[in-house]
């Protein structure tokens, strides 16, 4: 249980992050205006306070581990919200990404 709510954690900071840098992204650069860019603000400082509920209590490795999460997400993102395809490398590099953000979170330590 202790993986299915770190996981779910994970997928709700890159929700907050990568939307809310899409939000000022949209706000900014196609014009959208400042209630686009406030929401992007809230959501990002939002994310903040995410990594905070993880099981673990190593920040560094969380945020490290946060960076697979954030690269597959973004993918992701661009995928369903703008229409972007990610290629075969693309997709390899995202897995890539996963997999070392598994390691580094959930590999047995003797700790």
């Amino acid at each position: 249980m202790p993986i299915l709510r770190s996981v779910a954690l994970f997928v709700v900071a890159a929700l907050l992050e990568i939307g809310g840098a899409w939000l000022v992204w949209q706000g900014v650069r196609e014009h959208r205006g400042w209630l686009w860019i406030t929401g992007g603000v809230l959501a990002l400082g939002a994310y903040g306070f995410a990594a905070t509920f993880q099981p673990d209590a190593h920040f560094g490795r969380i945020l490290a581990a946060y960076g697979g999460v954030f690269v597959a997400g973004s993918l992701a993102w661009g995928a369903v919200a703008d229409g972007y395809r990610p290629d075969r490398w693309d997709v390899t590099g995202a897995l890539v990404c996963l997999a070392g953000m598994a390691v580094i979170m959930y590999a047995p330590r003797g700790n």
